[in-house]
C-alpha cells in the first residue's frame, strides 16, 4: 500500500467488506488505535471466552524477535499457550486479533492445522520449510473469503469464472441468495486501500435459504462453525487449488463502479478460468 492508513472507526463501520468486524470495532474508541491493552480488554469481555484446541484462553502479547525456541514460535505459541503475538500500532496484526473474534472456531482450526503440520507431518518443516497443508491454510489466514450460497448454480458460476453473468446477468440472485465475507486479515489489510485486481481466495460453503434472512451475528455464529468442521477435516484443506479467486470489487454494492454492466468487461480483472483463454 502506498501509505498507512490512520484509525478512522467511523470510516471503517460503512465499508461493506468490514461487516463481520464491525461488533469489534464499535467496542473500541475513536480517537486513537486500539492498544494492545484494549484489545486484551475486549477479548476478555468475550462470553464464551475464546481458546485455542489445546484448550488454552487466547491472550495478545508482544511480539519478541530473533532467533526462538520452537514453542516460542508464532503457531506454536498460540497453540501451546494460547498467546497470540502482536505489534503494536499494526495494522495487519490488529486485523488478526479482530478475525479471532468474529470467527475464534476457525481461527483456532487454522492454528492447530499449523502446529499439527508442524510436529507430524514433516519435522523438516521445523526449519521453516511449509508443505501444502501450511500453504493452503496460510493463503486462506491471510487472503481467505467464506462465499456462503444457497444455489448450485451460482457457485458453479464462481468456480467457473463466469463474472460477468454471475455478478451483472444473476446480480438480484447473488445480492439475495450469495455472501461474501472476508476472513483473510491481509485481505482486509488491502480492503483499507481498494484497488482494481483486489482479490480474495474463495472457500464456498451450502448454507440453508433462511440463512440470509438471520441477523449478522447469527450468521457469523454458523459461519464459524461451518468453517471450523472444514478445517478441521484433515482431507480438506490441503491443496490451494481448493480455494476460487474471487474479484472482491466486483461483488454487488462493493464498489460503486460495478453498477455498470461495462465494468466487467476489463479482462485483467475479472479474468477466464485457470482453463480459460
Amino acid at each position: 500500500m502506498n501509505q498507512t492508513p490512520e484509525w478512522n472507526k467511523e470510516a471503517l463501520l460503512r465499508e461493506h467488506s468490514f461487516a463481520p468486524l464491525h461488533p469489534y470495532i464499535a467496542r473500541f474508541k475513536a480517537g486513537n488505535f486500539p492498544t494492545l491493552h484494549e484489545q486484551n480488554a475486549l477479548l476478555a469481555a468475550q462470553q464464551p471466552d475464546i481458546k485455542t484446541l489445546s484448550g488454552h484462553r487466547l491472550r495478545f502479547v508482544l511480539q519478541e524477535y530473533g532467533k526462538l525456541p520452537f514453542e516460542e514460535q508464532y503457531e506454536p505459541r498460540c497453540y501451546l499457550k494460547g498467546e497470540v503475538p502482536m505489534r503494536e500500532n499494526n495494522w495487519h496484526d490488529l486485523l488478526n486479533a479482530l478475525i479471532w473474534f468474529a470467527f475464534p472456531k476457525a481461527k483456532a482450526a487454522i492454528n492447530q492445522r499449523h502446529f499439527l503440520a508442524l510436529t507430524t507431518e514433516d519435522r523438516v518443516s521445523l526449519h521453516s520449510q511449509r508443505g501444502a497443508v501450511r500453504d493452503t491454510n496460510t493463503l486462506f489466514d491471510e487472503s481467505g473469503v467464506v462465499v456462503a450460497y444457497t444455489d448450485d448454480e451460482l457457485a458453479g458460476l464462481l468456480r467457473n469464472f463466469q463474472w460477468k453473468e454471475l455478478f451483472w446477468q444473476r446480480r438480484a440472485q447473488v445480492q439475495s441468495g450469495m455472501g461474501f465475507y472476508l476472513f483473510g486479515h491481509g485481505l482486509y489489510e488491502k480492503s483499507l486501500n481498494p484497488y482494481i485486481g483486489m482479490t480474495g481466495q474463495g472457500l464456498l460453503l451450502p448454507v440453508v435459504k433462511e440463512f440470509f434472512t438471520w441477523p449478522m451475528q447469527q450468521r457469523m455464529t454458523h459461519l464459524d462453525i461451518l468453517l471450523a468442521e472444514y478445517l478441521n477435516a484433515p482431507q480438506h484443506c490441503c491443496s490451494t487449488r481448493e480455494l476460487t479467486p474471487v474479484p472482491l470489487l466486483g461483488v454487488p454494492g462493493w464498489a460503486k463502479e460495478n453498477e455498470n454492466a461495462t465494468y466487467y468487461d476489463n479482462t485483467r480483472y475479472f479474468r477466464a478460468g485457470r482453463n480459460g483463454s
